[in-house]
């Protein structure tokens, strides 16, 4: 039974694994790395491992034996792993790339710099392996070729049911972890030519060629086809998965309706992260300080310049303002709740953008859907600020000036909402980053420039 003292030193082990960790790290004790990591639960371990510094993790993974240390970056976020395999020797890095799914092994390598990855791939031994990962990365992000798996079970066509079944028993221990469901038939140069349900399998006579029991010519998808495209076939088909070809119709992989799920949902976080300011992926903070410094400020300083027109209108009204101090109470009002429908109107659009609902050039359609809702909601939020301004300060004529301005601002917010996303689209730019600080400083510009303005015609009734 441990003692008092022991079972405090256990809790602060277990409260601050990253100190423990750096301290066997310094003494290059294995076992003791060994032991507190398996102690550690994945999220421990990837929060201890985040406190260490990037000579610390590089380290670690060289430390432990190289299945170890691949079980280990599978747990670690892609952006994380990515730095601490560029951080290591080429050869140490392509043992543990060794040692990785192959998918995942495809999308660190595919993210990493080009040199360090061809570096990589270089130092793996196995030519098999080489060939396929060099085949894998040249596949670009969330298409078919990065998304699909390499553990499909295919046969030739002049293959016999019995021959099929014998090879599915021998090969039992293979297939175990993998959910077979369909057999691929290829013909020539491995072509994919059929596909065999196991029921087509079993209930056949053991004599017949598959050829003669498959479902010729299946639907298939391309390496080169987008997560877009992607998501469409499995919308239009109830299948579990996609047998994945090349231009030459050779089968290569096989794509699962999971793997496009968590794409997609990867590509929404993605979407979020840009339109909060994330240039560029995913952010951690122990990232170098640089890096993250670099990633915010390429969308906060632009945004200086853009404050700066907002900034203007309001410079321009100043005699207005100072006549009526009432309306600074309300200009914030104004272009925050304008903001908030805009910003509305931005995630619908880059969602339906995102889901090929919508296209760069359905600007009317857009027009008439936010239009029509940006009058109701406009007018029911402008009749509701515009009551408690009017009630506030005992003048009709400040609320109608107040409810007026927000419910065009509302209006014209909702429509630059929904069509900036598809102009920027348009011209390439990606909406998720650039549809925010422009939102924003139109709305802000408009709303100012509505109440002042507004309040300027109305001056004889408002002093």
């Amino acid at each position: 039974m441990p003692t008092e003292i022991e079972a405090d030193d256990e809790v602060g082990t277990l409260e601050r694994p990253e100190t423990t960790l750096i301290q066997c790290l310094e003494g290059e004790d294995l076992v003791g790395v060994q032991q507190l990591l398996d102690e550690l639960s994945i999220d421990d371990q990837r929060r201890a491992i985040s406190r260490c510094s990037a000579e610390k993790q590089a380290k670690l993974l060289t430390l432990l034996p190289s299945d170890e240390a691949a079980e280990l970056m599978e747990h670690l976020a892609e952006s994380q792993a990515v730095e601490i395999l560029e951080d290591l020797p080429s050869e140490t890095a392509a043992s543990i790339v060794h040692e990785l799914p192959v998918q995942l092994s495809g999308d660190l390598l595919r993210d990493m710099d080009a040199e360090d990855s061809s570096a990589i791939v270089e130092a793996i031994a196995d030519i098999a392996e080489k060939t396929t990962l060099s085949e894998r990365i040249s596949y670009p992000n969330e298409t078919a070729g990065a998304l699909m798996s390499s553990a499909f079970i295919a046969f030739p066509v002049e293959s016999t049911i019995r021959s099929v079944l014998t090879a599915l028993s021998e090969g039992s221990e293979n297939y175990s972890d993998q959910d077979v469901q369909y057999v691929y038939v290829t013909g020539e140069s491995e072509k994919l030519v059929g596909v065999l349900r196991l029921r087509d399998i079993v209930i056949n006579r053991p004599s017949r060629n598959v050829g003669d029991v498959m479902i010729a010519a299946p639907h298939r998808v391309v390496v080169h086809e987008t997560l877009e495209e992607l998501d469409d076939h499995f919308e239009e088909r109830p299948f579990p998965g996609f047998p994945v070809v090349n231009e030459s119709d050779r089968l290569v992989g096989l794509l699962s309706r999971t793997a496009v799920q968590e794409a997609l949902a990867e590509q929404q976080a993605d979407s979020y992260l840009k339109a909060s300011g994330i240039v560029a992926g995913e952010e951690i903070r122990s990232m170098p300080l640089r890096t993250r410094c670099f990633r915010r400020l390429c969308w906060l300083a632009p945004n200086i310049v853009l404050n700066m027109f907002a900034a203007s209108v309001i410079a321009a009204y100043q005699d207005t303002l100072q006549a009526v101090i009432a309306l600074a109470v309300f200009l914030p009002m104004v272009s925050d709740m304008s903001g908030c429908s805009g910003n509305q109107a931005v995630a619908v659009s880059i969602r339906e953008l995102t889901l090929g609902i919508l296209r760069p050039v359905d600007y009317l359609r857009v027009v008439i859907k936010e239009g029509l809702l940006g009058i109701i909601n406009g007018i029911v939020l402008g009749c509701v600020l515009g009551a408690v301004a009017a009630v506030w300060k005992g003048n009709v004529y400040l609320g109608l000036v107040i409810g007026g301005a927000l419910a065009l601002n509302t209006v014209l917010s909702v429509l630059i909402g929904g069509l900036v996303p598809l102009v920027l689209k348009r011209f390439k730019v990606d909406p998720a980053l650039a549809s925010g600080p422009i939102l924003t400083t139109c709305t802000d510009m408009c709303g100012f420039f509505l109440v002042l303005n507004l309040a300027t015609i109305a001056m004889a009734k408002l002093a």
